[in-house]
């Protein structure tokens, strides 16, 4: 991945702002306001709110000592400020139309950008900027999984196609431990949150790890042989939260005549023609219940960490340079297919050991809790990590929406456990010796 501080940043604002355009184009009316979930943002106002988003950090923050400047923008913290306006609400809110909503964005970033060149040696400027790109592609990837949950159909991004069916890519790869650096290095060019700071020594046993992630077809063995109904695969938590909402399989799939369907977007496929891709949507509960069944675990994020840059921390999973990571050769991502490709896709992207797709395709859950680092010191955007410490799981590696420019091997990904409307899937590792 090119850093995005080594990038023109105009560059990288206009690029993701143009895809964020074309993720939601094809939606009006009702669409821009979607179904009343707790688990995705009215469209019409996520717009609004990547658009404030960059405006307060961009051009009206002035530290956190001083009141920000006002925005372009009459009432905007009153409708677009998530951290103090409650998710509920937001179909409720006085929002403006698409075309001024729209507008409303098109005046930021041609503000954001006449700065940039005028302050090209700002760096808080520049700092704020990168925060805005990685924000902005960030709900690119949202996106996403809101039209999957609202049954939209796939975005309208040109270049999506489904994934060829490929074949298995079973085995584990043995990975040496040691002393390794777990976080992101000081002197790392490219932007890290709070959340990645700072590398710390910690000792990482050897183990073994799946050189794939767990396919679809071998998650239907699972749900076809009555591993929902078994208790003893169950944690107390996701057991309590299989018998809340009474699930038997996973949320986007349908049983049709003994045979296991699965919702992609508006269309619905026969899981035996995805057997061997990536199996996506299903949250940390269910894939902890899979690994006892079969007789495996999670891997810590550490070991994630280490499996994928190695005790020398190399900066990609296949190697130390790259200048097309985003290449289908070695990931799926930046939303070329509209879902998980099969595991034996992208074999450019091994690591030496031979594990495949660390990055892209689905992101990965680790058995760990999101948690600070030692020393942790939040960034000024508060509201990014802190919140979330001890009641969420971290996830590692990316998934198919993921744009390529904002992976690294420390990024750390965190959603609540019961989850299973983001693009997230899993590997295993053996069990302890």
């Amino acid at each position: 991945m090119t850093a995005l501080h080594q990038s023109p940043l105009k560059e990288w604002l206009h690029d993701t702002r143009h895809r964020s355009l074309a993720l939601y184009a094809d939606l009006s009316g009702a669409q821009l306001l979607g179904s009343r979930l707790s688990i995705v943002n009215p469209p019409l106002w996520e717009i609004g709110h990547i658009a404030w988003f960059q405006e307060y950090w961009c051009l009206r923050y002035r530290g956190s000592e001083l009141a920000p400047l006002p925005s372009m923008l009459t009432h905007a913290d009153e409708l677009y400020d998530s951290a103090a306006v409650a998710h509920a609400t937001r179909w409720d809110l006085p929002l403006p139309n698409i075309d001024d909503t729209q507008r409303y964005a098109k005046n930021v970033l041609e503000q954001v950008t006449e700065r940039l060149t005028h302050e090209a040696d700002n760096p808080a400027l520049r700092y704020f900027a990168q925060l805005a790109v990685c924000h902005e592609d960030m709900h690119g990837e949202a996106f996403f999984y809101t039209r999957q949950t609202l049954g939209y159909s796939i975005p309208s991004l040109g270049a999506t196609i489904h994934a060829p069916p490929g074949t298995a890519w079973p085995g584990d790869a043995k990975i040496s431990g040691g002393r390794f650096l777990l976080g992101a290095m000081k002197n790392d060019a490219n932007f890290v949150f709070d959340n990645e700071k700072w590398a710390h020594e910690i000792y990482v046993p050897s183990f073994a790890m799946a050189k794939a992630a767990v396919t679809y077809g071998e998650f239907a063995e699972f749900v076809s042989e009555g591993g929902y109904a078994l208790r003893e695969f169950w944690c107390d938590e996701g057991w309590a939260w299989r018998e809340r909402i009474q699930a038997d399989h996973p949320g986007y799939w349908q049983n049709r005549g003994g045979q296991w369907w699965l919702r992609e977007f508006d269309m619905w496929v026969y899981i035996g023609e995805r057997q061997h891709a990536a199996v996506c949507f299903v949250n940390w509960f269910e894939a902890n219940a899979y690994c006892r069944y079969a007789q495996r675990r999670l891997p810590t994020e550490a070991e994630w960490e280490l499996a994928a840059g190695g005790l020398e921390k190399r900066s990609y999973p296949w190697g130390q340079n790259d200048t097309d990571p985003g290449a289908a050769s070695r990931a799926n991502l930046d939303g070329i297919m509209a879902g998980s490709q099969a595991v034996s896709a992208s074999p450019e992207g091994d690591t030496p050991e031979g594990l495949r797709q660390l990055w892209g395709n689905v992101w990965e859950w680790t058995a760990d809790s999101f948690a600070p680092y030692p020393g942790f010191v939040r960034d000024p955007y508060k509201e990014y990590s802190e919140p979330w410490f001890g009641n969420h799981k971290v996830l590692r590696g990316g998934c198919f929406a993921t744009r390529a420019r904002l992976l690294r091997n420390t990024w750390r990904n965190f959603y609540t456990p019961d989850r299973r409307d983001i693009p997230a899937g899993f590997r295993t590792c053996a069990l302890y010796p």
